[in-house]
């Protein structure tokens, strides 16, 4: 057998001129392939690469759409149906609290355990500790009914019976609106030989030649501002007893008493406008628009005192067709202090000193900065805002501490314990901020506070400013909700009377008084009250009456 051929080696040495060229443009040739070759796979490699960066920022783009829609939704969620308390801590929650999802994950559980054939271990809701019937108040009258056995003997030995206890047990009853009529006779006495007659005059009355006395008068305006009835209701609610109140004579009071109870909030906003710290927050309100038959936003302005000042507790609300920065500064005039705000950018010309001549010293709301953290914690359980609430509750609880404390020990407390929090806050959130993706809620939470800092932390260095807005928020809160019952205002006037009469049943309340009572008192000396004594009858305390007529003298 032949052994096979083994393959020809190239021999430089050997090889002739012509194979060597040969060689060399071989070789040449498959560098050149080589270097075709890695330019396409560089350029397809640089290809995936944009479409691995476009498709990255697509998806960064998309996750915060879906982080933003998320958190929308679940805020929209918690306003709708959940708790509105920005609490993160609660202990024992109610059974109709809990979420559906939970309740459907205990029935799976149970279902699971009853067809496995184990024992079902539910746990014990712990009792709830019942206080009993609170005790009915002592200021009500009292009509008592003693139910007497029918017979005083013993029905086994026929003794006498002798009481050793009384039994007393009492409920609580309800008169609805009673309507009566006052009927005023004036014997007329006449003079046969002077010719003369005489009566006694006309009592003054708030409303000349009207029908309605003052307790009508009181009922209407508490049905219309403080129970939020629009007056077809109070209309019907006087046919019911059978008697006819037109909605035409019923704004007819209504109007008469605005402009007579004009005056009384004029000087409210002057008493208001005395002090150098106020909180200020807006509510729209629909109004109709004249001969068109739709409705216009127009707004409600709210102005309130601050309960850390030894000053008369007041709010004003003014009423106006628009929400720009002009209605704040047309109300405050030349007036120049700390003024509480929240965001909202028509506040800001006031704070500018190229757009008013006297500017005020913003403060900004702890509870709105807080709210934007509690609103991702409530979203998706978001650690950084979880945190971010929880340092700033930490400054609430000082402010616990601060309850009736004067300004100089507010202040120390604030400077001790206040102010190492905010230091601690600012550079945890400058930190955390330098972390977090721009454009998302959890960026806009944190750039939100840093934006406001100088602001919010203003009230820590003092100790008669206030850490948030919430005390004129309660304050129109209870108008906002009785605009589901009312819908909108007739006119501008009618939105400005309605200002009026607000400022006033609202005064009454922040100063413990029933808006009733002290209307009716108001109304039956109005008529004939000296306007240099107007400040006396302001729904104020009497103690806070003493003060003013103190400073005025």
């Amino acid at each position: 057998m032949k052994n096979a051929s083994k393959p020809t080696l190239f021999d430089p040495k050997t090889a002739s001129k012509s194979q060597l060229a040969e060689m060399v443009l071989a070789l040449m040739a498959q560098l050149e392939a080589k270097d075709t070759e890695l330019q396409i796979m560089d350029a397809e490699l640089q290809a995936n690469q944009f479409e691995i960066q476009t498709k990255q920022v697509d998806i960064h783009a998309k996750e915060l759409k879906i982080q933003a829609l998320t958190f929308e939704l679940a805020h929209l969620r918690r306003m709708r149906y959940g708790v509105k308390s920005e609490s993160l801590t609660q202990l024992q929650r109610d059974l109709f609290t809990d979420t559906w999802n939970e309740d459907l994950a205990a029935i799976e559980a149970e279902l699971e355990e009853l067809t496995t054939g184990h024992p079902v271990v539910t746990a014990e809701r712990p009792k709830r500790s019942r206080s009993g019937r609170q005790p009915l108040p002592e200021h009500l009258p009292r009509i008592e009914h003693r139910h007497e056995p029918e017979s005083c003997t013993c029905g086994q030995c026929g003794n006498n019976l002798v009481m050793i206890r009384e039994d007393i047990t009492e409920q609580l009853d309800v008169e609805p609106a009673k309507f009566f009529v006052h009927r005023h006779i004036r014997p007329q006495y006449a003079c046969r030989q002077c010719e003369t007659m005489t009566a006694a005059p006309i009592p003054a009355a708030i409303i000349d030649g009207g029908m309605a006395a003052v307790g009508l008068l009181v009922w209407l305006l508490v049905c219309k501002y403080v129970d939020h009835l629009p007056l077809y209701r109070i209309e019907q609610i006087a046919a019911r007893h059978q008697v006819n109140l037109a909605r035409t004579t019923l704004s007819d009071w209504v109007g008469r008493l605005g402009v007579a109870l004009q005056p009384l909030a004029d000087r409210l906003a002057w008493h208001l406008l005395q002090g150098n710290t106020l909180h200020a927050d807006e509510t729209p309100v629909s109004q109709l628009e004249p001969g068109r038959g739709k409705t216009k936003k127009a707004y409600l302005w709210a102005y309130r005192s601050n309960d850390l000042q030894p000053v008369s507790r007041i709010i004003v609300f003014d009423y106006q067709s628009g929400r720009s920065g002009a209605c704040v500064r047309q109300f405050l005039g030349d007036w120049q202090g700390h003024l509480m705000v929240d965001d909202y950018v028509g506040y800001k010309a006031s704070f500018n000193n190229k757009k008013t001549e006297v500017p005020c010293i913003e403060l900004a709301c702890w509870a709105h900065a807080r709210r934007k953290f509690f609103d991702l914690v409530k979203a998706d359980q978001n650690p950084m805002a979880k945190e971010a609430v929880e340092r700033i509750n930490g400054l609430y609880d000082i402010e616990r501490q601060c309850n009736g404390l004067d300004a100089a020990a507010r202040q120390q407390l604030r400077t001790e314990q206040s102010q190492p929090i905010l230091d601690a806050l600012y550079l945890w959130l400058t930190e955390t901020r330098a972390r977090t993706a721009k454009g998302g809620t959890s960026a806009k939470a944190i750039d939100y506070t840093l934006r406001r800092w100088a602001s919010l932390t203003r009230y820590a260095k003092t100790g008669h400013l206030p850490i948030d807005n919430n005390p004129v928020e309660n304050v129109i809160r209870p108008i906002a909700i009785g605009k589901k019952n009312w819908l909108f205002v007739g006119s501008e006037r009618a939105g400005q009377r309605a200002a009026v009469i607000q400022s006033l049943f609202g005064t009454a309340k922040l100063n413990g008084l029933n808006p009733e009572t002290w209307l009716k008192d108001t109304l039956e000396k109005l008529p004939t009250w000296p306007n240099s004594r107007i400040d006396e009858l302001l729904p104020l305390t009497s103690e806070a009456i003493e003060k003013l007529m103190v400073k005025l003298s």
